[in-house]
């Protein structure tokens, strides 16, 4: 009699635990989504916050030259000391990040930030503005990189082009309201281009304080399995993983930890080199627009030269939304083609430009923005992004995303300098052909995907 009642009672107690087991990671999962949404909304609005320090110089260019302050090529070459100190900082702080945690790193950035904004609106001397530029590139350097780890730390890679792609709108968003919110508070309220610096100071320390306090590295700090460790816990979308070196795991960030990603995946680099082509031609628009658009068309106002720009940064904040969704769904996680097609089409935009601004209408420079801005935010969101992470994988996303912005930020450098020195036609004559020749080093590495997948 017992040893028929065992078995019976052993099938009755198997799918109790098996019931029990299900709702365990089901309450896991369902913790898992409230920490996604929570560090995907946090980590979105620190970085669009980056950008209104950042945008400040922007807004606070046309007062500059207007009241003599300085000379353009003074401001080109600020530029380009900006950009170089923030090319550093993207290959240092994504290491830094890797051991020391995106919330140390992040933290400190904006601290740095509001800091380098608040004396540039307050000190006289136009001495100063040079160090104070090399502080804030190295402030906004920490920002993507770590906060890029945050989303990989989160959300698998079947979900990352998506999860990306909607992180991406907040530097869309960022260029988009950074310069014309400053230049509103610099121009209409206080009429001083000061003023665009404080106003940037103010938003940088509200995202700072939120950031502090709600932010967690990963889900293991708030006891959940991590992303690639628990395949129940992912509804079966366990992601396989080579096994590589844990950057924290050592007591000191060596050279080659700099370099981990790259050693790890050889796309990396060629993403680097892409990156180095095609992202002067966003940064000059974000830097440069009042005075490009001035410059082509001298007869409008200051404040509709600040607001011509909006366009780019409109367009900019669907594009990366659309160009994620794609990568994960029509093109089945690949981020290579989304990028190749938009980068074409990036090439022919810019180069209408001088077409379109002799026509001296605001309407068909408005929409040609648009179309730039939908184009090159696309193509940045997938390469800079989705893209970087991926190839980088989790254990390396802040690593990779640092280098891989690195290279993008040397070349960021013409974008902050070439408009101080030649005119409109010939900078995006040449950023054309620049995209041109990225659309031809991606080509062949079309079907390409990560290690991992």
């Amino acid at each position: 009699m017992s040893d028929v009642s065992q078995p019976q009672a052993a099938l009755q107690e198997k799918p109790s635990q098996n019931n029990s087991e299900g709702q365990k990671y089901s309450t896991k999962r369902q913790e898992l989504r409230k920490w996604q949404f929570r560090i995907f909304a946090l980590s979105w609005l620190a970085y669009a916050a980056f950008y209104f320090p950042r945008s400040a110089f922007s807004a606070a260019k046309v007062g500059i030259l207007d009241e003599g302050f300085l000379s353009r090529q003074t401001l080109g070459l600020l530029d380009s000391a900006y950009l170089a100190a923030y090319a550093v900082g993207q290959f240092v702080w994504g290491a830094c990040a890797e051991k020391y945690g995106t919330r140390v790193v992040v933290a400190g950035g904006m601290i740095m930030a509001g800091v380098a904004a608040l004396l540039m609106g307050v000190i006289p001397a136009a001495a100063f503005f040079l160090p104070l530029m090399i502080t804030q590139g190295l402030a906004q350097s920490t920002g993507w990189s770590a906060l890029s780890k945050n989303i990989a730390s989160f959300f698998t890679i079947s979900k990352r082009g998506r999860a990306m792609g909607f992180f991406s709108t907040s530097y869309a968003f960022g260029g988009l309201a950074g310069a014309p919110v400053t230049g509103w508070v610099a121009y209409s309220l206080f009429d001083s281009w000061r003023w665009a610096f404080i106003a940037g100071t103010a938003v940088i320390v509200f995202a700072f304080i939120l950031f502090i306090i709600f932010q967690r590295n990963s889900p293991q700090e708030v006891g959940l399995p991590g992303i690639d460790e628990d395949p129940a816990l992912l509804d079966g979308q366990h992601e396989r993983h080579a096994k590589v070196t844990d950057v924290s795991s050592r007591t000191k960030l060596s050279a080659k930890d700099l370099l981990a990603a790259v050693r790890y995946d050889r796309m990396v680099l060629k993403l680097g080199l892409v990156y180095f082509l095609i992202k002067p031609a966003r940064y000059a628009i974000l830097l440069w627009g009042p005075v490009l658009i001035l410059e082509a068309m001298p007869d409008i106002s200051t404040m509709t030269a600040i607001m011509v720009p909006i366009a780019f940064g409109i367009t900019g904040m669907v594009a990366p939304v659309l160009a994620g969704w794609l990568s994960d769904t029509v093109f089945g996680a690949r981020r290579v083609p989304p990028s190749v097609l938009c980068l074409g089409l990036m090439v022919v935009a810019l180069a209408l430009w001088q077409v379109v601004t002799q026509t001296g209408s605001v309407y068909l420079v408005i929409g040609l923005l648009a179309f730039i801005g939908l184009t090159a935010y696309a193509s940045d969101a997938m390469i800079s992004g989705v893209a970087a992470v991926d190839f980088g994988t989790s254990k390396y996303a802040a690593g990779s995303t640092g280098f891989v912005n690195g290279c993008g930020s040397v070349g960021a450098i013409l974008g902050g300098l070439l408009p101080g020195f030649f005119s409109g036609p010939v900078i995006f004559y040449t950023f054309a052909i620049a995209a041109l020749v990225a659309v031809a080093i991606l080509l062949p590495s079309w079907n390409k995907r990560p290690v991992s997948v």
